[in-house]
């Protein structure tokens, strides 16, 4: 699906092939452009609800388009970095919008490739500095980042898994990725233990069980 938008050609390759296109220079993403990606976004939010426990969940489309932007931009200056230092904030801006449910889930249509753009960042430059601003944003966006070490210290997992739609994905990626690191926190641990019920051992035979007292292995 060829648009000749270096922007949306991108996107829409990544999400069919998973795989990302590097061009010789940054193009300004126009208004339509942003509007042809939302309706996209849309169209593929509401393929990934079928997997959804509610189908109240509407598509963020400000979500959507903002995450595109900062993959694609990301991506681009894997290769381009000549007169972009000063305008770095601006191409990878952060999220002015409310993280919620939505939110979260429509930004992960683009945020669940950034880490593997941070790993190729971090392996021609490890001291490149937008590391650290993608690394900022997959902490707020941590759905996205499941499988990737982040500094989750001071999540209330308590109140971030309250909702029973994202509590139910968030288990299955982090299952989907064993991430050790995110299901041996105390709280995480249970509920995937309860999840697993009797058949623990079919899901994933390697992961221990963690008591919340003493945060014990068993």
């Amino acid at each position: 699906m060829e648009t000749k938008s270096p922007f949306l050609d991108t996107i829409f390759l990544l999400r069919k092939e998973e795989c990302i296109t590097l061009f010789s220079s940054l193009q300004k993403i126009s208004p339509q452009e942003e509007a042809e990606a939302g309706d996209y976004f849309e169209t593929e939010f509401e393929k990934e609800r079928l997997e959804f426990l509610s189908d109240q969940l509407p598509c963020n489309k400000e979500a959507a388009v903002w995450a595109a932007k900062v993959l694609y931009h990301s991506a681009q200056l894997y290769l381009i970095r000549e007169n972009t230092e000063k305008n770095i904030e601006n191409l990878i801006p952060g999220f002015k919008g409310s993280r919620d449910i939505s939110s979260i889930l429509s930004a992960d249509l683009s945020l669940r490739f950034l880490p593997q753009v941070i790993v190729a960042l971090n392996s021609v430059d490890p001291e490149d500095p937008l590391i650290a601003i993608l690394e900022n944003i997959l902490t707020q966006f941590h759905y996205s980042g499941i499988g990737y070490d982040l500094d989750l210290k001071n999540v209330n997992w308590k109140e971030e898994l309250k909702d029973n739609t994202y509590r139910k994905l968030y288990l299955e990626r982090i299952v989907e990725k064993r991430d050790y690191k995110l299901a041996e926190i105390p709280f995480i641990n249970k509920l995937l233990t309860a999840e697993f019920g009797m058949y623990k051992d079919a899901f994933w035979r390697e992961l221990k069980t963690i008591t919340e007292e003493n945060n014990e292995n068993v």
